[in-house]
Parts: C-alpha cells; structure tokens; sequence
C-alpha cells in the first residue's frame, strides 16, 4: 500500500513537470512569435551612402631610388660534429607487475588473465608503429601509442607500462627518427620480456 502511494506521488509530480514545462513552451512561442509579427511590421530603415567626391588626381613625384641595404652576414649554423652523437633513450625500467590489479581486488589469476590479454594487443601495434616511423607519420605513432600507454598503464607499473609513457610522452613534441626508433626497438624488447613473463 505504501508503495502504491509512494509511485502514485511520483506519477503525480512527473505530470505536474509535464504540465509545466508544457505551459512554458507555449508561452515562449507565443511571445516569439508576438517578436516576429513586429519586426514584419517596422518599416524597413533605408542607408543612404553618398557618392564619393571627385577630385582632381594630383600627379605624384616619382619615388627616389632607395639605397640597397647591405645584406646582413648569416649566422652561423651549428653543424654537428660525427663524434657527437644523439642522446638515445636508455631502456632502464623496473620489471613490470600487476600490482594494480590485485590493489583492485581481483585476484593474482584474474589480474594475469588480463596483462595476457595485453600482450596480442601490443603485438599488434607494434607492425603499425613499425610503418609509421617509416611514412615519418608522428602524429600517428603518438596515437597509437597512447592508446597502448592508458592499456599497459590500467594493468600495471613498471616495464613496458612505464616505457610506453616516455615513448608517448616524447613523441607529442619529438620528431627525430633515431630517438623514435630506439624507443619502438625498446618496445619490442618488453614486450618479448612481457610475454616470456606471462606466458
């Protein structure tokens, strides 16, 4: 019975909101269109520009040559030496774990279960990163990456989840091959280290 009442005091107060909301829209239409029939109604104010004046053309004195400006020397560019060489990432993480998982309540099986699933998918995109280094496609391995980086990341700490943040992070402003391939080679190598440590 308290239900009935209670559902029936719902019911009752949803049509009330109706009935409203109803009553307010004709209101507005009603005013619009009050707008409407009176902008049809005010004459239309007419613009009158005025015919620009006509003068006498003037003759103009001929310009003075100008002196050349003496051409500035160019700087200087800094050439790299072949000695000097790129700093290249090292790969130096601390082996992965799914920590996270367990922190979460699932259980150590469950929580393998699903870096396992980790594995085909960073697979997967590995050939995909691999064709956009050599299209010099950036923006796109940036992409890919982050998508991968918020997959590893969810599942755990260390390893490939912690690589795949520097290699994402690098390539939203970093466009030099050597660097981007070096990381994309790191990734390969956890990713390997990944599957031999789930498998």
């Amino acid at each position: 019975m308290l239900a009935l009442t209670i559902l029936s005091i719902f019911i009752l107060i949803i049509v009330i909101l109706i009935f409203i909301e109803y009553r307010n829209e004709k209101k507005y239409q009603k005013k619009r269109r009050e707008q409407r029939a009176q902008k049809k109604h005010e004459p239309k104010k007419l613009i009158v520009r005025k015919a620009p004046r006509k003068t006498k053309a003037e003759p103009r004195p001929e310009p003075k040559p100008k002196a050349k400006p003496e051409p500035k020397p160019e700087p200087e560019v800094e050439v790299r030496k072949a000695s000097e060489k790129k700093e290249l990432p090292e790969a130096k993480y601390p082996e992965f774990t799914h920590i996270r998982l367990v922190e979460m309540g699932l259980s150590n099986e469950e929580a393998k279960e699903f870096v396992a699933e980790l594995i085909p998918q960073l697979e997967t995109e590995i050939p995909l990163l691999e064709a956009a280094l050599k299209e010099g496609d950036f923006p796109k391995m940036e992409r890919l990456t982050h998508g991968i980086k918020g997959s590893a990341t969810n599942l755990g700490t260390g390893g490939v989840s912690d690589l795949l943040a520097e290699y994402n992070t690098y390539l939203k402003t970093g466009t030099d091959s050597d660097i981007v391939k070096a990381y994309l080679e790191h990734l390969i190598q956890y990713t390997s280290a990944l599957k031999t440590q789930y498998s």
